[in-house]
Order: structure tokens, then C-alpha cells, then sequence
């Protein structure tokens, strides 16, 4: 349905996932999808799909100029609401597809009670946190992460104390640039864990600047910049 009927390719080497098979903790499990350096600089687009998931696409990224041309690596933490599929497919400027997917046991995720009551989730909402983890791969590539605090409501979570459903409220949408050129778009869903949290690969350049700027569904928005050491 994603992709209509256009054929994609499948394990070719062109895409890698990890993924935990047996999953510790279905509200919050860790996901890294690889892209190497022999096809990242055509790499246009990339999509996180979990079947089974209510709303099964995770998160989509469109790459940037400055997401480079090394192996491209984006690490976040998902919800998994039930055993399922959970597909990678990466998008190359020539249109073709490249597809990864991993079967992950895990269940309940995406209506698991959230990790902190609403009025203090509130009280910290849109509480950036940005990190540099210096080189990484190569010379070629930097490593970064941002972290959000928000409760990424899905609205299949119950208020323990009204027995009322959460409305949905969680990051839509989220801009990464070095400098003035962007890294990667980001547009989001109610499969991502609460507090969001992405590590990436990205270029180095003259302005090695890291700036952020997330959207919430409430249409909140939340910036944050980071400044590598003896900038």
C-alpha cells in the first residue's frame, strides 16, 4: 500500500536493521537502520515500518546534502504493540527500493501505561537535549543525538486514575540541519517510544552547527542548537 506496485528489492545488502528479536520492553524498543557508503549518496529516502502497529509506519526520513556519504546509520526506540514484521526500506534517486525486515516478539507497546503522569510529562514537554559523539565509521562521517522529552501519546494509552483514553498527541514532524543544509526531515508517528530519542550519522562541514527544530500534532514547536567544543 506504501509503495503501490512498485517492486522492491529485498535483503540485497543495500539496507541493514537491528532489531532485538525477543523484545525486553515492547513500549521501548531499540531500532538502528544502516545504509552503506557504496549506495548513501543516492540514498533519497528511508521508512521504518512495524506491521502490525495500528499506525504501521514508525517514522519516514528524507535525506538531506548534509547527511553524507559514508554509511548512514539512524538509531531510535519504537513501540510494538503486537509479534510483527518490522520492515526498513530505503528509497535510491533512481527510484528503486531496498528492503530489510526483522520479526520482533513483542506486545502491548503502543497502549503500555506512560512512563510519568500527565502533569509532570507536561511540565518537561519540549525539553531538548542535543549530543555530539565526535567521529564515527570514518573521518568522513560525525555522530549526533537529539532527545525530546514529550510523552508521544498514541491514544491507546488509559489515565490510571479517570479510566479515560490519552488523546494522541505526539512529534509529527522534526528538521535536522548542519549549519544551513539540512541533515534529515522527519515525519513521525505514534509508534515511537515516548521521550523520541534519534542518534544519527551525518557530514562534517564548515558549520558544523546542529540545529533542531520538532512539531508536535497540537502544533507546539520545539528548537534546540549545539555548537561543536572550540566553535
Amino acid at each position: 500500500e506504501l509503495y503501490a506496485q512498485r517492486p522492491i528489492a529485498e535483503d540485497d545488502g543495500l539496507i541493514a536493521l537491528d532489531a532485538p528479536a525477543p523484545a525486553e520492553d515492547a513500549a521501548v524498543v531499540p531500532i538502528t537502520m544502516r545504509i552503506p557508503s557504496s549506495v548513501a549518496a543516492q540514498a533519497k529516502a528511508l521508512t521504518l515500518v512495524i506491521e502490525k502497529n495500528p499506525a504501521p509506519i514508525a517514522a519516514s526520513f528524507q535525506f538531506g546534502p548534509a547527511a553524507g556519504n559514508g554509511e548512514r546509520t539512524i538509531s531510535t526506540r519504537v513501540r510494538v504493540d503486537m509479534y510483527s514484521n518490522v520492515r526498513a526500506i530505503v528509497e535510491l534517486n533512481d527510484g528503486s527500493l531496498h528492503m530489510v525486515t526483522k520479526f520482533v516478539k513483542a506486545a502491548g507497546g503502543c497502549s503500555a501505561p506512560a512512563l510519568k503522569d500527565a502533569a509532570e510529562a507536561l511540565a518537561e514537554l519540549g525539553k531538548m537535549k542535543l549530543r555530539m559523539h565526535g567521529a564515527n565509521q570514518s573521518p568522513m562521517m560525525q555522530e549526533a543525538q537529539v532527545m525530546i522529552r514529550h510523552p508521544n501519546y498514541s491514544g491507546m494509552q488509559m489515565n490510571q486514575l479517570t479510566g479515560l483514553y490519552i488523546p494522541a498527541k505526539y512529534i509529527e514532524s522534526m528538521q535536522v540541519k548542519r549549519g544551513n543544509e539540512v541533515i534529515f526531515t522527519m515525519e513521525g508517528g505514534i509508534s515511537l517510544s515516548e521521550n523520541p530519542n534519534i542518534r544519527f550519522t551525518y557530514a562534517p562541514g564548515a558549520d558544523n552547527e546542529i540545529a533542531v527544530t520538532a512539531k508536535d500534532t497540537d502544533g507546539t514547536e520545539f528548537t534546540a542548537r549545539l555548537a561543536p567544543k572550540g566553535s
